[in-house]
């Protein structure tokens, strides 16, 4: 991969864990709670978390792979299998929420579901770009 690919994956991992943590603390305040109650571990699980699915996507993206859904598959599959691993690892170090697994998967899901429909629509309008001749790939 090339340097603009990885500085491209780094600003997208950046941008969204400073959404995401904003987004948490709103909601937290919201709710009245002033401090995370899992502190620390939390904001490193939160990051890891997000680097195993946009590393994941930004690796699989570019597999020579038709249907793109097929391609997203891939991608997605075991990137949600690791972060499942890593979650279960996480509960050797504190007690897990009840509801743990199925909050990983709402959230994984989620954002790489989005993820595919950023990449999608960038696709889709290169595309267009292109067959104006307004770019020269």
């Amino acid at each position: 991969m090339n340097k603009k690919k990885w500085i491209r994956i780094v600003s997208i991992y950046s941008i969204i864990y400073t959404v995401i943590t904003l987004l948490n603390s709103v909601l937290y305040l919201c709710n009245g709670i002033y401090e995370d109650p899992s502190g620390n571990w939390h904001e490193l699980d939160r990051a890891i978390i997000l680097l195993i699915g946009v590393a994941a996507f930004g690796l699989c993206t570019n597999l020579p792979v038709q249907p793109l859904a097929l391609r997203y598959l891939i991608a997605y599959i075991p990137s949600q299998l690791l972060a499942f691993a890593y979650v279960w690892f996480s509960g050797l170090r504190e007690p897990l929420a009840r509801t743990a697994y199925r909050d990983i998967w709402i959230n994984f899901t989620s954002l790489f579901v989005l993820l595919c429909i950023i990449n999608i629509a960038v696709r889709f309008f290169k595309r267009k770009r292109r067959q104006r001749g307004e770019i020269d790939l």
